[in-house]
């Protein structure tokens, strides 16, 4: 069942167009750095953008912090959104269960198959962004085609102090595994907002609608005592990562919010499927 849904989701032109679209953003920004005569300022613009001018080797950090906030939730919302509403408008879904195929086993194919497409975009990024870093902006003493002047062996963390490359690695492969369970605890939202509505349209924009709506009370002082709980709330924590010592409390703050908002919505949208009269 897993690979019927992966061989689905794999064969849709729109699975592709959105991330190819998110490996474009980062790109495109590497140009315009890699073109200008300076660097943004520390604090201004995007994380680590200051920085990778001087060390192409970060420029798939600085992608991260690039579609974390908008565009990536944006592609985990519209497939996780039309995960189950989409088999329903297209008339599919009723078919799809007169099959030998338990409701419950199906569920978690289709949460199975966005976390594969959440996995899958987010490494594409830092692949594709890693290359066009170390190609504009050169690494480990060697400047890229945007020359750059001499820069320092090794990278610096948001410390101050300096990264080695294995270092460098495996804290970025922790930011990618933090930066998956964040997207999974913001898609179990979308996938039972799928359960409830045949809109799969309707269903993305409810997730992007509690994007917003946790974004904005991220804002407000009146908010603060919500602010914990908030699925956005631990959302940039994976910038921790790249502390010297990794800072801890706030990625783990941040795995358990997101574990708890999958069992939750998860376990909902169980409850409603499971129960639900397939029409259509």
């Amino acid at each position: 069942m897993i690979a019927v849904e992966l061989r689905k989701l794999v064969l849709r032109p729109r699975m592709w167009v959105s991330v190819g679209l998110l490996c474009l953003l980062p790109a495109i920004v590497a140009v315009f750095l890699a073109t200008a005569d300076f660097a943004p300022p520390p604090g201004q613009g995007a994380a680590f953008l200051s920085a990778v001018v001087s060390d192409g080797s970060l420029y798939p950090a600085a992608a991260l912090a690039l579609v974390l906030p908008l565009f990536l939730p944006i592609a985990v919302a519209v497939v996780a959104g039309d995960a189950v509403a989409g088999e329903a408008a297209g008339g599919t879904l009723r078919y799809l269960l007169a099959r030998p195929v338990g409701r419950t086993r199906l569920l978690v194919a289709k949460l199975v198959a966005v976390a594969v497409y959440v996995t899958a975009a987010i490494a594409l990024v830092v692949v594709t962004s890693l290359v066009v870093g170390v190609l504009l902006f050169g690494t480990g003493g060697q400047p890229g085609v945007a020359g750059g002047g001499a820069p320092p062996p090794g990278v610096i963390s948001m410390s101050g102090t300096a990264l080695s490359s294995s270092a460098l690695g495996w804290r970025l492969l922790g930011a990618v595994a933090y930066i998956v369970v964040s997207m999974l605890g913001f898609a179990a939202i979308t996938l039972f907002l799928s359960t409830v509505t045949d809109s799969a349209l309707g269903a993305a924009l409810g997730g992007l609608a509690v994007l917003i709506t946790s974004s904005v009370l991220e804002t407000l002082d009146a908010a603060a005592p919500a602010k914990p709980y908030l699925p956005t709330h631990y959302w940039l924590s994976w910038i921790d990562f790249f502390r010297d010592p990794v800072l801890w409390r706030n990625i783990d703050q941040g795995l358990l919010l997101q574990a708890g908002y999958l069992v939750v919505f998860f376990g909902a949208a169980w409850a409603n499927f499971a129960t639900r009269d397939i029409t259509s």
